[in-house]
């Protein structure tokens, strides 16, 4: 199981928020690139990095912050935030990025990711993000009518490698990973899954690696690592053994 350190950028500053809620951010860091580097000293094998700006916006903003990442740290990048466009999933593979994630397009435009996918194979990832059962996109301010799982089967019937799951109600609350919702959601598209939102403790590390024959391969972990109740070497050492 992989952990996956995440780098949510606002401003040019490394942030976390509170349910998706721009006006409950948390300042961690004023140069993103320093935790980068910390996470990738600490045993990181993998970044998970969100252009909160490009969510909002509907296009990469952060884009030289990260390439700047992705070109110091030797370890494997995925981006998600505002990647709507081919061109701007082009631009950002260009850029030294190894994973694209695509959120709200995949609700909208279909079509879309699915080109995508025939383009870039298994650099193509579709992040789900849901508040009980139900997807929301555009930064999560919007419900995308329709539910979780079934989004789940239609992106990997598109030929999507990889679902991140993220339960909004969870993220950045420090209140545990919604296992059940994340296992079922990996069962019924039958492609490997990364867990997203509420680890709070080594405890949901586990929890999450106990269901990785149901296909969850990762877990996304923020605030616990910046408030230092998981320790990232810790996890790693636990997600790596039997």
């Amino acid at each position: 199981m992989i952990i996956f350190p995440a780098i949510d950028i606002r401003g040019g500053k490394c942030v976390r928020l509170t349910e998706g809620r721009f006006d409950q951010e948390t300042v961690f860091a004023d140069n993103p690139l320093d935790m980068a580097v910390r996470w990738a000293k600490e045993g990181a094998q993998f970044l998970h990095i969100v252009d909160l700006d490009g969510a909002l916006a509907g296009k990469s903003i952060n884009l030289a912050a990260i390439k700047n990442i992705a070109n110091t740290v030797k370890i494997p990048v995925q981006l998600g935030g505002g990647i709507r466009t081919l061109e701007n999933i082009e631009t950002v593979l260009a850029a030294g990025i190894h994973r694209v994630i695509i959120g709200s397009t995949a609700v909208r435009q279909p079509e879309l990711v699915k080109e995508a996918c025939k383009r870039y194979g298994e650099q193509i990832v579709v992040g789900i993000d849901a508040r009980d059962g139900q997807v929301a996109v555009d930064g999560w301010g919007v419900s995308g009518g329709i539910e979780a799982e079934e989004l789940a089967k239609r992106m990997a019937e598109a030929g999507v490698a990889r679902i991140i799951y993220t339960d909004i109600s969870r993220d950045g609350t420090l209140s545990g990973v919604n296992i059940a919702a994340t296992a079922d959601l990996a069962r019924a598209a039958g492609i490997p899954v990364i867990a997203s939102g509420g680890v709070s403790c080594m405890n949901d590390i586990l929890a999450v690696k106990a269901v990785s024959k149901a296909g969850v391969e990762g877990v996304i972990v923020g605030k616990a690592l910046y408030t230092g109740s998981v320790i990232l070497k810790d996890a790693v050492a636990a997600a790596q053994g039997e």
